[in-house]
Order: C-alpha cells, then sequence, then structure tokens
C-alpha cells in the first residue's frame, strides 16, 4: 500500500489530501482525508488513475513584431504524453500574422487536444 499526500488544484481552497492506495493498472484508492468539497474525491481517483495535465509554452514566429507567440493546449492531457507532445511543439516555426485562437497543430503526440495561440502577433511593420 502506498501513502502520499496530495494539494488538490480544483479549487481555491487547495485542501492537502491524504491517501492511501494500492498499485495496480489502475491503481485503487483505499482511503482519502483531509477534502473540504466533493470535487476533491472525484480529482484525487484521476490523479492516482490517470494524471491529467494542461500547459502553455512559446514558440518561434518569423516576419512578426514578436519573435515568440505563446501557446497552450485546449483540453487536458495524460501526464505521461507532457514530454512527447513538448517535444513535437518545439519543433514549430510560425508565420506571421497569427491571431489568438488559430490553430497550430491538432492531436499532437496522439492526444485528443489542439495547440492554439494565446497572442497577437502581427507582421512586422517595414
Amino acid at each position: 500500500m502506498i501513502e502520499k499526500e496530495f494539494i488538490c488544484v480544483v479549487c481555491p481552497n487547495g485542501c492537502s489530501i491524504k491517501t492511501q492506495y494500492e498499485e495496480g493498472n489502475p491503481p485503487k484508492l483505499i482511503s482519502a482525508e483531509g477534502m473540504r468539497c466533493p470535487r476533491g474525491k472525484t480529482w484525487i481517483q484521476q490523479e492516482i488513475e490517470n494524471p491529467m495535465r494542461t500547459f502553455s509554452t512559446s514558440v518561434l514566429v518569423d516576419g512578426g513584431d514578436f519573435l515568440e507567440a505563446s501557446v497552450r493546449l485546449t483540453k487536458p492531457v495524460p501526464l505521461a504524453k507532457v514530454f512527447d507532445i513538448m517535444a513535437e511543439i518545439k519543433k514549430i516555426k510560425l508565420q506571421a500574422p497569427l491571431s489568438i485562437g488559430d490553430v497550430v497543430m491538432k492531436n499532437p503526440a496522439g492526444t485528443e487536444t489542439e495547440v492554439i495561440v494565446t497572442r497577437n502577433v502581427p507582421l512586422k511593420a517595414k
């Protein structure tokens, strides 16, 4: 049996949740204590069985007022896929102009998410 403490990120309470679970595929939650709202139980179950993450980063831009544009995922992805997705994003070089919401990549690393632009990048003034 594994004992582990998590800090819940579902709401602003930031509850410290003490858990006990058994390893397996998927792991089995035995107990969870310290949650102040019911969403914590759902979150801790997912965090133990299949942790998901979302993230933002930046990509290089040619011909724009900025050298980089910020991008983010539209949906959470399995934690195990984050580095694979980052490796794919790292290969991208975009061409200005860019608008917030532009999709720059679909289904990176075989996941069901998109990478979208979160910053407008106009063409570089001549």
